[in-house]
C-alpha cells in the first residue's frame, strides 16, 4: 500500500528527446518536482516550455529518455506499453480542452464506457452520484453532447474522469474553449472536487487566473521548471 505522507508525484531529473529530422530537440532538460496527494498544482509556461511533454509523461502517454517518475511509488520510466496503458486505465483520469465526448452517446454512456474499458461494473456507487450532483448533471445523463452547452460537456468529461476513482486528474487547458462564466464554473468544480473528495489535480493552462484557482503555481521554460 502506497504511505499517504509519501509524495503521490516524484520527479527526478526528468528528460525527454525528440528527433526532429537530423535535430535532437530537448523537450525536457532535468526536471525534478514532488507533488503532494491531495494537491492541486497548476503548471503554467509558454508554448514550447515542455508542459504538455510533462502531462504526457505523467498519463502514460509517452516513456521519458532519462530520470525517474513515480506515481504511487511506481516508476513510469521502467514500464511496458501494457504498463503505461495499465496506468492509464487505472490511476490517470484525462481532463482535454476539446471534451472528446463521443458524439453518438448520451452522457451517461460516455461516462459509463468508461468504467467499461477499465473492467469496471457499469453500476454507479455512491462516491460518483455524490461527483455528479456535486457537478451538476445528474439530470442530464440522458442528453447527447450536441443537445448541451460547453460547460455541460466539460462537465461530463470530468465525470468520465474521475469515474474509476484515479489517483491522478490531468486537465489540459480544460477552459480553453469555455466563455469567462463558464470557466469559472469549471474550475470552481476542479477545486471543490480536490477539497470534498481529496482528488489530486494538475492543471496545464496559460491563463493565471485559472492558475490561481491550484494551491500551487510551477512555471516552466525551455523544458525546466522556472518557479515553484
Amino acid at each position: 500500500m502506497s504511505n499517504p505522507a509519501e509524495p503521490i508525484i516524484r520527479i527526478r531529473n526528468l528528460q525527454k528527446r525528440y528527433h526532429v529530422g537530423d535535430v535532437d530537440v530537448e523537450a525536457l532538460r532535468g526536471v525534478d518536482l514532488d507533488v503532494k496527494r491531495g494537491e492541486f498544482l497548476s503548471i503554467v509556461g509558454p508554448s514550447g516550455s515542455g508542459k504538455s511533454t510533462l502531462f504526457h509523461i505523467l498519463g502514460g502517454l509517452t516513456p521519458p529518455t532519462g530520470g525517474t517518475i513515480e506515481i504511487e511509488g511506481v516508476d513510469l520510466a521502467s514500464m511496458t506499453e501494457a504498463g503505461r496503458t495499465e496506468l492509464r486505465r487505472t490511476k490517470v483520469g484525462f481532463v482535454f480542452q476539446k471534451y472528446n465526448l463521443l458524439p453518438t452517446l448520451t452522457a451517461g454512456d460516455n461516462i459509463a464506457i468508461a468504467r467499461h474499458i477499465a473492467g469496471k461494473s457499469l453500476e454507479v456507487d455512491p462516491w460518483i452520484q455524490d461527483a455528479l450532483r456535486l457537478l451538476g448533471i445528474d439530470h442530464r445523463l440522458d442528453h447527447k453532447p450536441r443537445a448541451m452547452s460547453g460547460g455541460e460537456q466539460q462537465r461530463v468529461a470530468i465525470a468520465r474522469a474521475i469515474v474509476n476513482h484515479p489517483a491522478i486528474l490531468l486537465a489540459d487547458e480544460p477552459t480553453g474553449n469555455l466563455d469567462s462564466k463558464n470557466s469559472d464554473a469549471v474550475l470552481s468544480l476542479l477545486r471543490e472536487l480536490n477539497e470534498r473528495m481529496q482528488q489530486t489535480v494538475l492543471m496545464i493552462t496559460h491563463n493565471p487566473e485559472a492558475a490561481a484557482y491550484g494551491h500551487r503555481i510551477v512555471r516552466m521554460r525551455d523544458g525546466q521548471i522556472v518557479h515553484d
